[in-house]
């Protein structure tokens, strides 16, 4: 019996044990998924920091009519902090220097005219109080929590988690994954192809598409639609790695021996069947050691649909990953679908002057019509309970990249 894609969504990501987590070196961490909190090590900034080039008076003296001022001495960012004399002095200061004790105004430097050991304020120069001083703590506090378990680590993060003194970071451990494309139709690049065969594509692709997202402990196997040789593969396969991704060999035909030889290597099916197009004839099952194996349609189209929609999401699940809200978009044009399934709509994505996400529907051919995916954002999902879908209609948007 079949089942909707949002059960099929939600027994994945039930059925997948967490990934476990080691710490790794910070140089290492970025696209990794966090999986502890980073709190502040001190004081953002850590000091009253200065954010102009120029000379730190105090405020009063400048209020009271002084223009020139005796230069005292300078301060380098990272030197220590000096503290004003007198109300006639000025320390020359420079952009991220501490700002001198006992001074609370900086003046720029082009406003400014040295004279020796003297400056000059410009005559018709406005000054303000604390101006050009980002103050101690203003952007966070010592001990705040800045970045949550769960977070996919960007640069921007790495910066954060450097300035809280972390050298090494937890991070979700990679999972072992295998890609079998299955048929005895495939050959791959280079080799010699006779007229009855296609090249293998779907293998590449996953590929591809697991490494975009971060996941590089992968191998990729090529297997023909021979039980005996499926059996002995797969379980080699089921031996090395926690994740198993297939291609081919699960819809209803006399060479679909997938679901079979997994059975045999005592691999339970958890799902057969989920009522979408593409990618329909979808398998997920469980392995005897908890190994995760997703056996993918082997049209082109599906497989990638599929590894996006199920794969990727339940990947990010068991990595602690926080999930994404779902997006929408406006269909830019009608669409008409009539069988009773969801469509998954490949899509070109656009922006209108008001800010309004556009879906551009960009249907394939078949299912086998992988080159109409290319310049496509992503798949917007259209619910089967309707069959004409309106141009300006809110839809579900999935984008290849961002799952």
């Amino acid at each position: 019996m079949t089942i909707t894609p949002a059960q099929a969504s939600d027994t994945i990501r039930n059925s997948l044990p967490a990934f476990a987590t080691e710490t790794v070196s910070v140089s290492e961490a970025c696209g990794r998924v966090l999986r502890q909190a980073v709190v502040a090590e001190r004081d953002q900034p850590p000091f009253d920091r200065v954010t102009m080039d120029g000379i730190a008076l105090r405020f009063d003296a400048w209020r009271n009519g002084l223009r020139k001022f005796r230069i005292q001495g300078t301060q380098h960012a990272g030197d220590p902090v000096q503290t004003l004399s007198d109300e006639g002095d000025c320390i020359e200061i420079m952009t991220g220097a501490m700002l001198p004790r006992k001074s609370d105004c900086v003046i720029p430097v082009e406003r400014i005219a040295v004279d020796g050991d003297s400056a000059t304020v410009e005559k018709d120069y406005v000054a303000l109080p604390r101006q050009f001083i980002h103050p101690q703590g203003s952007d966070y506090r010592e001990g705040q929590k800045l970045l949550d378990s769960g977070n996919a680590i960007s640069p921007m993060d790495i910066a954060i988690i450097a300035s809280c003194g972390l050298s090494e970071v937890a991070v979700s451990s990679r999972p072992v994954i295998r890609v079998i494309s299955t048929g005895n139709e495939l050959v791959p690049a280079g080799a010699a192809i006779a007229a009855q065969q296609v090249r293998l594509s779907n293998g590449p692709a996953l590929l591809a598409m697991l490494a975009r997202q971060g996941y590089t402990d992968c191998k990729q196997d090529h297997i023909a639609d021979e039980p005996a040789l499926l059996h002995e593969r797969l379980a080699q396969h089921l031996d090395e790695a926690a994740i198993l991704i297939l291609s081919g060999g699960v819809s209803m035909g006399k060479a679909d021996y997938v679901p079979g030889v997994l059975a045999n290597l005592g691999v339970r099916q958890v799902f057969h069947g989920v009522r979408q197009r593409p990618g329909k004839p979808m398998w997920f099952g469980i392995g005897s050691r908890g190994q995760a194996v997703f056996a993918l349609p082997g049209n082109p189209v599906s497989t990638l649909v599929c590894c996006r929609q199920y794969v990727l999401t339940a990947l990010h699940a068991a990595s602690g990953r926080a999930a994404a809200p779902l997006r929408y978009a406006v269909l830019s044009a009608e669409f008409t679908f009539e069988p009773k399934l969801t469509c998954f709509l490949p899509v070109r994505i656009s922006s209108r002057d008001d800010g309004v996400v556009m879906a551009t529907p960009a249907p394939t051919n078949t299912s086998g019509d992988f080159t109409a995916l290319s310049g496509t954002d992503g798949y917007v999902e259209l619910a089967q309970e309707l069959s004409d879908f309106p141009a300006g209609i809110p839809v579900p948007l999935h984008l290849w990249d961002r799952p």
